[in-house]
């Protein structure tokens, strides 16, 4: 893969080679993730962006080795050096929800809904730094009030089905903030919230993230978001990445078709308000059947007949941008 772009930091928090991962079912083997490498450093947001099914949530499943029981993975997943795919579970568990955590789409699915808000911040501190009763206490009330949760000495006692969306929300980040974790994993954190709650807990792991100088991972189908969080973007299509540049650099001067689609589809406030939004054509392809050669090919408004044979190897176009695509540059 070509080099990731520079930063201060020469050492990666976290650093995926060629990771692929698949999943036994009755039909045959499905390719989620299809030999993917990237890397994250310290103090970076970094944007995953694509459709859904296109495999950007299971690439960090993979990382947090939450496969279900029919998933394998291959290749290197390296946090802080260590390989996770390597570890025994109570040496990833010593991992996952300390030094690497992850925030999930829907925070009444993840919250235990028979327990307190109280029991499970404090089993995460209980279990992780080995504090006491009263000192878990503390911190989870503590880390309550930095999450902007009003009346927190009252709502800590409180069960999930008494906060709303955007509250239950909180609540998840304050569990994955606890214990400081040097790399925090956001997986469309408010694809269910009303925009003005979507923007508080953005402006708020944004805010945390320079608190702590934690690497954050944001994971998401929207580009408004991506526009407003990330330094840097990856786009994901079909279990591979197709383009990963700066944010400003992929927003301006997008060199892969599937993310000029993306950004043509997507409302914007500064420029021509009368422009028109146009769709991708077509379907995501079934990953149980990519197409042979490029895997945008079939939707892509460029095709050329090498595309349709030949799959692209990601290239770099300029230093800390790079495509997977046959064509030299846009047209137009």
């Amino acid at each position: 893969m070509p080099s990731t772009p520079k930063t201060d930091n020469p050492n990666p928090i976290l650093e995926v080679k060629n990771l692929t991962t698949r999943f036994s079912t009755p039909d045959g083997d499905v390719c989620a993730v299809n030999d993917i490498s990237f890397s994250i450093h310290e103090g970076e947001t970094v944007g995953i962006v694509g459709e859904s099914g296109s495999g950007k949530s299971q690439i960090f499943m993979t990382v947090m080795g939450l496969l279900a029981r029919n998933g394998k993975a291959e290749g290197q997943v390296l946090f802080e050096g260590k390989n996770l795919l390597e570890l025994s579970r109570n040496d990833l568990n010593t991992i996952r929800g300390k030094s690497m955590t992850m925030i999930f789409q829907d925070p009444m699915t993840s919250l235990n809904p028979y327990l307190t808000i109280e029991t499970q911040l404090t089993e995460v501190l209980r279990a992780h730094k080995g504090l006491s009763k009263q000192e878990a206490y503390d911190l989870a009330l503590e880390t309550l009030k930095l999450v902007k949760i009003p009346e927190a000495e009252r709502r800590i006692s409180m069960y999930p089905h008494e906060f709303s969306g955007g509250m239950r929300q909180r609540v998840m980040i304050a569990m994955a903030i606890l214990c400081s974790p040097k790399l925090l994993i956001a997986d469309e954190p408010t694809t269910a919230l009303d925009v003005t709650v979507q923007a508080q807990v953005l402006a708020l792991i944004d805010d945390l993230k320079k608190k702590t100088n934690s690497a954050v991972v944001f994971i998401t189908h929207d580009l408004g978001v991506i526009a407003g969080i990330s330094d840097r973007v990856l786009v994901v299509y079909a279990g591979r990445i197709v383009e990963y540049a700066d944010v400003t650099e992929l927003f301006n001067n997008p060199q892969h078709p599937y993310t000029e689609g993306l950004l043509e589809s997507t409302p914007r406030l500064d420029g021509d308000a009368g422009r028109e939004l146009n769709t991708i054509p077509g379907q995501p392809p079934n990953i149980q059947n990519i197409p042979q050669g490029c895997s945008f090919s079939p939707r892509c408004k460029y095709v050329m007949d090498i595309c349709r044979t030949v799959r692209p190897e990601l290239r770099e176009v300029k230093e800390g941008h790079a495509k997977a695509c046959h064509l030299e540059g846009l047209p137009g």
